[in-house]
């Protein structure tokens, strides 16, 4: 097994709340971090002078990850009461239907480098090692806060001229349509008819054929721009997006549409995966939306 690390960073005062465990230190970590992946910690840490012991570690596990488990990973720091932090993903099991774990991770060695969400510090087998970042995560409420919403639509428009590898080609149906066929191999025949699913493939073909055309605007979306994939600082309003399972190339109107559809969800209640509609933005809203996106796209073409 090939381990690696690179750089570190300092990750001093990060203000992640989402934290939903007790501390747990030294030994009994063991059964929560794999060892591949307390190696590369150990690693990290011991290259920081202001780290005295660097298997001295406490584990917090975070609320909120769908397709992984995330840790964050704290040292006492011999300066001031600061700790070196940094966060610890392990990848999560039966999700290569979703999405190609492959490229996620590619994705995110990209976005790194791009200077874009947190910085990779190190690799495991099945997982890695993240920048933990000095931000908190946005709540469904936040979203619709007129400032908040602004900081994010500029901030998707950065995301949507990322200069990424790979064939600039749309994603999005062939996505669908793998996703319909593996939904008909996992239903029984009632369920399949009662979800519609017989004739999902006629709405996907109907609307690839009315929305694709050479007049859209093509570039690398996010495709899951809910309020737990978006962080913020709460002293420099900077604004940060994370977890690229589902990026790719695709029409950016997809994009803005899909974030209106996740204004309408709640993830901390028993059904996350049914929307309240009645919360999806109104016209007015999307309008300011749309309208500080495109004022960012004339800036950059003028």
């Amino acid at each position: 097994m090939r381990l690696s690390c690179l750089p570190s960073c300092l990750g001093f005062d990060n203000k992640l709340v989402a934290v939903d465990a007790i501390p747990v230190v030294s030994d009994q970590a063991e059964p929560l971090i794999p060892r591949e992946a307390r190696k590369v910690l150990h690693g990290l840490a011991a290259a920081w002078a202001d780290v005295e012991d660097c298997r001295a570690l406490e584990v917090v596990q975070l609320k909120g990850a769908m397709t992984n488990e995330v840790y964050q990973i704290r040292w006492s720091s011999s300066v001031g009461d600061n700790a070196r932090k940094v966060l610890v993903r392990v990848y999560g099991e039966g999700v290569d239907v979703f999405f190609n774990r492959e490229d996620e991770i590619r994705t995110f060695e990209c976005m790194s480098k791009h200077g874009q969400g947190p910085r990779l510090l190190g690799r495991f087998p099945n997982g890695r090692v993240e920048e933990f970042i000095h931000a908190r995560t946005l709540s469904a409420v936040d979203l619709r806060d007129p400032e908040i919403s602004a900081l994010v639509a500029s901030k998707l428009r950065e995301f949507h001229d990322l200069d990424m590898p790979g064939v600039k080609t749309v994603a999005l149906w062939d996505r669908l349509r793998n996703w319909l066929k593996t939904a008909r191999s996992m239903c029984p025949s009632e369920e399949a008819k009662e979800f519609c699913l017989d004739t999902m493939e006629d709405e996907i073909t109907i609307l690839e054929t009315q929305l694709s055309g050479e007049d859209q605007i093509i570039g690398f979306c996010h495709n899951d721009l809910q309020y737990g994939n978006i962080m913020m600082d709460e002293e420099t309003r900077l604004v940060t997006i994370i977890d690229y399972e589902y990026a790719s190339f695709n029409p950016v109107a997809y994009d803005i549409a899909n974030h209106f559809c996740e204004m309408a969800a709640d993830y901390h209640t028993e059904t996350p995966h049914i929307l309240d509609f009645h919360k999806y933005p109104d016209f007015e809203e999307r309008q300011k939306i749309c309208a500080e996106l495109f004022e960012l796209l004339r800036g950059k073409t003028r």
